[in-house]
């Protein structure tokens, strides 16, 4: 997977409410959706001049790709901050795939309330569901259960034949007894019956235990990023 093709499936999967160019950057409007869909980025070369179109967003933050490292170092003299680094995964959904026991996670759009609910309580508010709301392509909440309890709650979206998986949260309670491999195994199931041929995601670097079990299903690190902010 290649950083462009990892950003049209991001920016496909978690869109923002509206994008448009200025100049070499890519800027969006994120109505409060969080960074990913608020971030500008860069879409073409760019000058020293061009800088000025960064240093007067309202909130200034930009997406910094492997590929930009000049815009990186240009911008860290600046006295922008690097927020959020972030690790992509991603692989086959044939080797994500498994038998699951009956109801133990199961796809519905639209969200049920209990799925709003978990989200709600991790942060994921109506701002980050209208960002769901707004994918055009297919997709699905996914909401796995412990025993007779709901545990846990993500979301995917298909753009080709990639699936993306976002928001995957599990309730504090009853985190580190398998919720979130159940909800990866759901995702690749579900992608699988949609014809998509690859599952991906991404995580901040500080969730170490996300990403032990990311690198435990043999996912393969596709890309990474960091944000900017002044």
């Amino acid at each position: 997977m290649t950083p462009d093709q990892l950003a049209e499936v991001m920016e496909a999967t978690w869109p923002p409410a509206r994008s448009w160019r200025h100049g070499p950057f890519l800027m969006r409007d994120g109505a409060g959706g969080g960074k990913r869909v608020s971030a500008a980025s860069l879409a073409d070369k760019w000058t020293e001049a061009d800088l000025a179109t960064l240093d007067a967003m309202a909130e200034p933050l930009v997406l910094i790709r492997e590929t930009d490292a000049d815009l990186d170092a240009a911008l860290d003299a600046r006295g922008w901050r690097i927020v959020d680094p972030v690790v992509a995964y991603a692989a086959p959904v044939t080797a994500l795939q498994a038998e699951l026991p009956p109801l133990s996670a199961f796809p519905h759009w639209p969200p049920l309330q209990i799925a709003r609910t978990i989200w709600d309580e991790a942060g994921i508010g109506p701002a980050r569901l209208a960002v769901m709301d707004r994918v055009t392509g297919t997709k699905t909440a996914l909401l796995a259960r412990l025993g007779d309890r709901p545990a846990g709650v993500a979301f995917v979206a298909i753009h080709g034949r990639d699936a993306m998986l976002h928001a995957l949260e599990v309730r504090t309670a009853l985190r580190r007894q398998g919720v979130g491999e159940i909800l990866l195994r759901a995702a690749a199931n579900w992608a699988a019956g949609e014809g998509a041929s690859r599952l991906s995601l991404v995580v901040t670097t500080r969730n170490t235990a996300a990403r032990a079990l990311y690198a435990r299903l043999n996912m393969q690190t596709v890309g990474q990023y960091h944000y900017r902010m002044k």
